[in-house]
């Protein structure tokens, strides 16, 4: 069986976080939004995040607007 990974508390989560400038903890979800230059700039981020997310057999949600991302884990 495999060993269980820790659970943290909120605190703990806002407390990790603050190692991670830009990242906050709200309903849940650890967030993060990315500003760029435009819609093409918006697609390239998106796809880099996709490949490492993948990669590390992560999926966060994205929304995706022009000049910004949005990540939730």
């Amino acid at each position: 069986m495999a060993a269980k990974e820790p659970t943290y508390s909120d605190a703990q989560i806002e407390a990790k976080l603050k190692d991670f400038p830009g990242w906050w903890y709200e309903d849940g979800w650890i967030r993060r939004n990315y500003k760029t230059d435009g819609w093409p700039t918006t697609l390239m981020l998106v796809n880099a995040i996709g490949y490492v997310a993948e990669a590390a057999y992560h999926h966060p949600d994205l929304s995706v607007t022009w000049g910004r991302v949005i990540v939730k884990l």
